[in-house]
């Protein structure tokens, strides 16, 4: 009989935990409270550490319409000049793997194939049990679950993917370790644009021509980039998606024509160009964002934390869905031998030592913009797996701490020294 994972959450850590231990041979059975019952959310950039473990997977990046990164623009948000352009189209000699930017519906559409499709040669194993509307509200650490109906349910490991909200957070942590997050004085403006739309307007439909392969960040040079606006493309280019990050007292959620009328505001002194898209958006939303310092731990008994439950971050880097697809890839890397129950509460701390410090340096990061590096290289370096540990006190340093670090290479790494401590 194969071991039995319990994943709470069907978002991108808990889908990405479902595929990878199902290809671990797990029996895999997810707990989602939503329906599905319509597309949510924005798009997202996947950086190469992540796209590393997603081909690892088996995930098709094509069906998920990813549009590649070929170029990073920085652009001044006032005068539209061009400031400075990454070229990333050597990112897979450099990092071994390109960068793409993804709508996160598709991203979820392709990692709920891999979890509970048919074998098809891209995935194997059985597939993962999905429950809809199953709300968990406890659970504990020898691995037992309680549903919102009453029911529970066991397992040899819980796996807590259940967010930023997430009610097993507490289980784990316990009354004495609680941290609370606190505000960063900024907010997060979103909305997406049909490029149809787009092409409408004679002059976005010109910025449009060039626009394939470039992702572009709009800066505001004279408040040192605390206001800037973040643009790529997705859904093969269908689409256009904005992050807007400026300064913020509110710690709300808006949305609608008040989002949008404050937006305007924030961002009247940019160029006209900004101001045609504005006009363009629809639905806007605006998401106060707060800061979480690292958690002690992430594990009790059978129950572990994983994305956003056991490490929220602040959009600055890109990294949460990164980090949330690395939590996954290593779950399933480091059970795939677990043959016994018994040996999953001494195989967890293992998880831990291969996320924990890596995914609190990058937690700690994106609390920073580009350039402030410096402002926390003391708390990152509480975090240093070792001495010589690259600790980033640069946008190029911290790009290279993010992208260049291989998971599978620190899972196996992880695994031999185990195995060694153990004769």
């Amino acid at each position: 009989m194969p071991l039995k994972v319990i994943i709470v959450g069907a978002g991108i850590a808990g889908l990405c935990a479902a595929v990878s231990m199902r290809r671990a041979g797990w029996e895999v059975v997810i707990f989602e409270k939503s329906a599905f019952a319509a597309e949510i959310g924005a798009a997202l950039a996947l950086s190469p550490n992540g796209v590393r473990v997603l081909q690892r997977l088996g995930f098709s990046f094509e069906r998920a319409r990813a549009c590649e990164v070929t170029t990073w623009d920085t652009i001044d948000g006032e005068t539209f000049s061009t400031l400075a352009s990454v070229d990333f189209t050597k990112s897979r000699q450099m990092f071994g793997a390109p960068g793409y930017t993804v709508h996160r519906v598709d991203l979820h559409n392709e990692l709920l194939r891999l979890a509970t499709g048919p074998s098809d040669g891209s995935v194997d194993g059985k597939p993962a049990d999905l429950h809809l509307g199953s709300r968990v509200v406890s659970a504990t650490p020898d691995g037992t679950v309680v549903l919102e109906d009453g029911s529970t349910h066991t397992a040899d490991l819980v796996v807590a993917a259940d967010g930023l909200r997430s009610v097993l957070r507490d289980p784990v942590l316990g009354a004495e370790n609680e941290i609370k997050p606190y505000h960063s004085g900024s907010a997060a403006f979103r909305f997406l644009v049909d490029t149809e739309e787009f092409k409408k307007d004679p002059v976005l439909a010109e910025l449009l021509e060039n626009k394939q392969g470039h992702a572009t960040i709009l800066v505001d040079t004279k408040d040192q980039l605390e206001r800037h606006m973040i643009w790529y493309s997705c859904r093969g280019g269908e689409v256009q998606n904005f992050v807007g990050i400026h300064p913020s007292k509110a710690d709300t959620i808006e949305e609608g024509e008040d989002a949008k009328s404050q937006m305007k505001k924030e961002f009247a002194h940019f160029h006209e160009h900004i101001t045609r898209m504005f006009g363009l958006a629809e639905h806007v939303r605006c998401w106060p964002l707060f800061i979480q310092d690292p958690f002690p731990t992430w594990l009790r008994g059978r129950l572990v934390l994983i994305g956003d439950a056991a490490h929220p971050m602040l959009p600055f880097g890109g990294q949460g869905a990164n980090m949330a697809i690395e939590d996954g890839g290593a779950l399933g890397f480091l059970f795939a031998d677990i043959v016994d129950a018994g040996q999953v509460e001494k195989r967890l701390p293992l998880y831990e030592t291969v996320r924990k410090n890596r995914a609190s340096r990058v937690q700690i990061l994106s609390s920073v913009r580009i350039h402030q590096e410096q402002k926390v290289e003391a708390k990152v370096r509480q975090y240093a797996d070792s001495p010589d540990i690259l600790i980033p006190t640069s946008m190029r340093e911290r790009t290279i701490h993010d992208y260049s670090y291989d998971l599978f290479s620190a899972c196996e790494k992880a695994l031999v020294l185990h195995t060694t401590a153990k004769k």
